[in-house]
């Protein structure tokens, strides 16, 4: 298995999912914003940060930039394509998922910008990104954003949950998102946007290994297909 992982200016959690998927034996490469050709490899990675300093909305920018183009195009195709936090971000404005994560709620409770571990739910275990998890049990998973409160028309809303397509929810709302959401996927369920950070939930140094469920599952479904090919 061979995944880029899709480095913008601003981009921060590059490293952090480029050792992650090593940690699972994948062959990875941080590819620059301007690689207009992604047909190399079997998984693409958008990474979280402030991609172009987030100056307009966050991944406004770097949805025009000509790795976007290639990522479309991977998608397209029905290869994995994951985006994390900022990666969400920048998949909603490029239109590869609906819906837009806008600024956190605030509250005396909740902060603007919010740096925690959060219990997640899986709220659809039968995709490639949670069939590794026991849906009855939460994960925690931690979190760095302060545009992550998810939203869309309630159209829209009720088409992700009747299509499976909600796949994670926060079990306490943190920071305001519509139904909980934390994680979704497009309809072909290739797709998939979360603001929690798997990757950072990896190695047992850093007391928590959450994610390895997130990662085992993609690993599993692109060999998977490999093999299949």
């Amino acid at each position: 298995m061979k995944a880029a992982v899709v480095r913008f200016p601003g981009s921060n959690c590059d490293f952090d999912m480029y050792y992650a998927l090593k940690d699972f034996g994948v062959d990875t490469d941080i590819v620059e914003k301007d690689t207009a050709n992604l047909d190399a490899y079997d998984a693409i990675f958008l990474p979280g940060g402030f991609s172009y300093g987030d100056y307009l909305r966050s991944g406004a920018v770097a949805r025009f930039s000509p790795a976007m183009d290639a990522v479309a195009k991977a998608a397209g195709e029905g290869k994995i394509v994951v985006g994390i936090c900022n990666g969400f971000q920048v998949l909603t404005e490029a239109g590869l998922l609906p819906g837009q994560l806008m600024d956190n709620a605030v509250d005396d409770t909740a902060p603007g910008f919010i740096c925690d571990e959060v219990e997640l739910q899986i709220a659809n275990a039968n995709t490639a990104f949670t069939n590794s998890y026991d849906a009855t049990k939460t994960i925690k998973i931690p979190v760095a954003h302060g545009e992550g409160r998810y939203y869309a028309d309630p159209a829209t809303i009720e088409e992700l949950h009747q299509n499976g397509q909600v796949i994670f929810t926060y079990k306490d709302n943190v920071n305001g998102s519509l139904d909980q959401i934390a994680g979704i996927t497009n309809k072909a369920g290739n797709v998939l946007g979360m603001m929690p950070h798997p990757e950072r939930a990896i190695d047992p140094l850093l007391g928590n290994t959450d994610g390895r469920g997130f990662f085992a599952g993609v690993v599993e479904k692109v060999l998977s297909e490999i093999e299949v090919g």
